[in-house]
Protein backbone atom coordinates (compact mmCIF):
# COMPACT_ATOMS: atom_id res chain seq x y z
CA UNK A 1 0.00 0.00 0.00
CA UNK A 2 1.35 3.28 -0.96
CA UNK A 3 1.04 5.48 2.31
CA UNK A 4 -0.41 8.90 1.20
CA UNK A 5 -2.35 12.18 2.85
CA UNK A 6 -2.04 14.28 5.50
CA UNK A 7 -4.14 13.71 9.13
CA UNK A 8 -4.05 15.82 11.94
CA UNK A 9 -3.70 13.93 15.26
CA UNK A 10 -2.85 14.73 18.98
CA UNK A 11 -0.45 12.57 21.31
CA UNK A 12 -2.32 11.41 24.30
CA UNK A 13 -0.96 11.50 28.10
CA UNK A 14 0.87 8.22 27.52
CA UNK A 15 2.74 9.38 24.44
CA UNK A 16 0.46 6.99 22.23
CA UNK A 17 -0.48 8.11 18.78
CA UNK A 18 -3.06 6.55 16.49
CA UNK A 19 -2.23 5.30 13.18
CA UNK A 20 -4.50 6.55 10.23
CA UNK A 21 -7.40 3.30 10.27
CA UNK A 22 -6.60 2.61 6.84
CA UNK A 23 -2.98 1.97 6.75
CA UNK A 24 -3.52 -0.24 10.32
CA UNK A 25 -3.62 -3.50 8.46
CA UNK A 26 -0.19 -2.42 6.45
CA UNK A 27 1.85 -2.53 9.91
CA UNK A 28 0.32 -6.13 10.79
CA UNK A 29 3.91 -7.34 10.50
CA UNK A 30 5.38 -4.48 12.99
CA UNK A 31 6.46 -1.03 12.98
CA UNK A 32 9.92 0.68 12.94
CA UNK A 33 10.11 4.15 14.49
CA UNK A 34 13.08 6.02 13.51
CA UNK A 35 14.48 9.48 14.15
CA UNK A 36 14.35 10.99 10.44
CA UNK A 37 16.95 12.89 8.16
CA UNK A 38 14.12 16.02 9.13
CA UNK A 39 12.78 17.06 12.36
CA UNK A 40 10.31 14.40 12.03
CA UNK A 41 9.39 10.58 12.94
CA UNK A 42 9.35 8.01 10.13
CA UNK A 43 7.28 5.40 10.65
CA UNK A 44 7.72 2.07 8.43
CA UNK A 45 7.17 -1.20 8.20
CA UNK A 46 10.09 -3.81 9.30
CA UNK A 47 10.55 -4.57 5.40
CA UNK A 48 10.24 -1.01 4.24
CA UNK A 49 12.73 0.30 6.39
CA UNK A 50 15.28 -2.63 5.70
CA UNK A 51 15.11 -1.87 1.82
CA UNK A 52 15.55 1.66 2.44
CA UNK A 53 18.36 0.93 4.18
CA UNK A 54 19.28 -1.30 1.60
CA UNK A 55 19.25 1.43 -0.87
CA UNK A 56 22.30 3.23 0.38
CA UNK A 57 24.42 1.11 2.73
CA UNK A 58 25.61 -1.58 0.14
CA UNK A 59 27.53 0.88 -2.24
CA UNK A 60 29.24 2.01 0.53
CA UNK A 61 32.88 0.43 1.96
CA UNK A 62 31.63 -1.12 5.21
CA UNK A 63 35.13 0.28 6.57
CA UNK A 64 34.26 3.76 5.81
CA UNK A 65 33.70 6.24 8.21
CA UNK A 66 30.65 7.37 5.94
CA UNK A 67 28.98 3.60 6.24
CA UNK A 68 30.04 3.58 9.95
CA UNK A 69 28.03 6.92 11.03
CA UNK A 70 25.33 6.03 8.39
CA UNK A 71 24.14 2.69 10.14
CA UNK A 72 24.86 4.25 14.00
CA UNK A 73 22.82 6.93 12.87
CA UNK A 74 19.79 4.65 11.29
CA UNK A 75 20.32 1.69 14.19
CA UNK A 76 20.46 3.64 17.03
CA UNK A 77 17.30 5.97 16.13
CA UNK A 78 15.30 2.76 15.19
CA UNK A 79 13.04 1.05 17.36
CA UNK A 80 11.11 -2.25 16.61
CA UNK A 81 7.32 -1.77 18.12
CA UNK A 82 3.79 -2.82 17.52
CA UNK A 83 0.25 -1.09 17.28
CA UNK A 84 -1.57 -1.49 20.17
CA UNK A 85 -5.56 -2.99 20.25
CA UNK A 86 -6.44 0.09 19.65
CA UNK A 87 -4.45 0.93 16.75
CA UNK A 88 -1.83 3.03 18.23
CA UNK A 89 2.28 3.64 18.80
CA UNK A 90 3.74 5.07 21.37
CA UNK A 91 6.75 7.47 20.79
CA UNK A 92 9.83 7.70 23.26
CA UNK A 93 11.14 10.80 24.36
CA UNK A 94 14.36 10.72 21.84
CA UNK A 95 11.86 11.29 19.04
CA UNK A 96 9.37 13.17 20.83
CA UNK A 97 12.70 15.74 20.99
CA UNK A 98 14.12 15.25 17.77
CA UNK A 99 10.94 16.09 16.19
CA UNK A 100 10.11 18.45 18.58
CA UNK A 101 6.70 17.21 19.92
CA UNK A 102 4.55 18.02 22.57
CA UNK A 103 0.84 17.40 21.78
CA UNK A 104 -0.35 18.15 18.21
CA UNK A 105 0.96 16.45 15.23
CA UNK A 106 0.51 15.83 11.39
CA UNK A 107 1.20 12.21 9.98
CA UNK A 108 1.94 12.34 6.94
CA UNK A 109 1.89 9.78 4.16
CA UNK A 110 5.29 9.33 1.99
CA UNK A 111 4.30 7.10 -0.54
CA UNK A 112 6.61 4.05 1.47
CA UNK A 113 6.36 5.17 5.41
CA UNK A 114 4.63 7.37 7.23
CA UNK A 115 6.04 10.81 8.91
CA UNK A 116 4.69 12.43 12.24
CA UNK A 117 5.66 16.13 12.12
CA UNK A 118 5.53 18.69 14.76
CA UNK A 119 1.84 20.27 13.37
CA UNK A 120 3.48 24.07 13.38
CA UNK A 121 6.97 22.60 12.23
CA UNK A 122 4.93 21.03 9.19
CA UNK A 123 2.77 24.25 8.31
CA UNK A 124 6.16 26.21 8.01
CA UNK A 125 7.88 23.24 6.12
CA UNK A 126 5.03 22.80 3.61
CA UNK A 127 5.17 26.74 2.81
CA UNK A 128 8.57 26.23 2.20
CA UNK A 129 7.82 23.60 -0.34
CA UNK A 130 5.04 25.39 -1.65
CA UNK A 131 7.47 27.94 -2.88
CA UNK A 132 10.48 25.74 -3.63
CA UNK A 133 8.92 22.29 -5.40
CA UNK A 134 8.58 24.24 -9.17
CA UNK A 135 12.14 24.88 -8.99
CA UNK A 136 12.78 21.63 -7.56
CA UNK A 137 10.67 19.35 -10.15
CA UNK A 138 12.30 21.52 -13.41
CA UNK A 139 15.71 20.98 -12.32
CA UNK A 140 15.02 16.74 -12.48
CA UNK A 141 16.85 15.76 -15.16
CA UNK A 142 18.67 18.72 -16.22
Amino acid sequence: MAFRGQFEHSLDAKNRLSVPARFRSSFASGVVLAKALDPCVAVWTPDGFDTYTQSFLPDLNPLSEKRRSLEQFFGSNSFDTELDSAGRITLNSLLLGHADIAKDTVVLGVFDHLEIWNRDAWRARQEALSGDIAGIAESIGT
